[in-house]
């Protein structure tokens, strides 16, 4: 049974993976990591900044989403402490952990934001 499930598991990441990226390692106009950075190595077009400002906007999310996680789990912990953050200070299962990590979230999300803020400028002025 457990060989059934790891491989319907593999199968669905497979059939997921084919069905969100085309060709060009593009899904639903955004492009993947390694597309993002060809992308700005050769970036030419209004369309091809869109497509950077989008991929940066969605990374500035992800960001955001994932500070909130943690927001969520730092006041948890606050709230009921483990006794982990007096043996192991910033431990992944303490608030200081959480909170710091919260942080550098909003902080990579804000250049984030500063890297579509620019591309989407440089998309409105018609590309170099």
């Amino acid at each position: 049974m457990k060989m059934a499930r790891s491989t319907m598991k593999a199968l669905v990441g497979l059939v997921l993976s084919f069905a969100l990226t085309s060709g060009n390692g593009f899904a639903a106009d955004k492009p993947s990591p390694s597309a993002a950075r060809k992308l700005a190595a050769t970036a030419k077009t209004p369309a091809d900044y869109t497509k950077l400002a989008k991929h940066y906007e969605a990374v500035a999310a992800s960001h955001d989403a994932e500070a909130k996680e943690h927001d969520a789990l730092a006041e948890k912990y606050t709230r009921n402490p483990t006794g982990r953050e007096q043996k192991h200070p910033m431990s992944a299962q303490t608030a200081g952990h959480c909170k710091t990590y919260a942080e550098h979230c909003r902080k990579l999300a804000a250049a984030a934001r500063e890297m579509a803020t620019a591309y989407a400028g440089m998309a409105k002025q018609g590309g170099h």
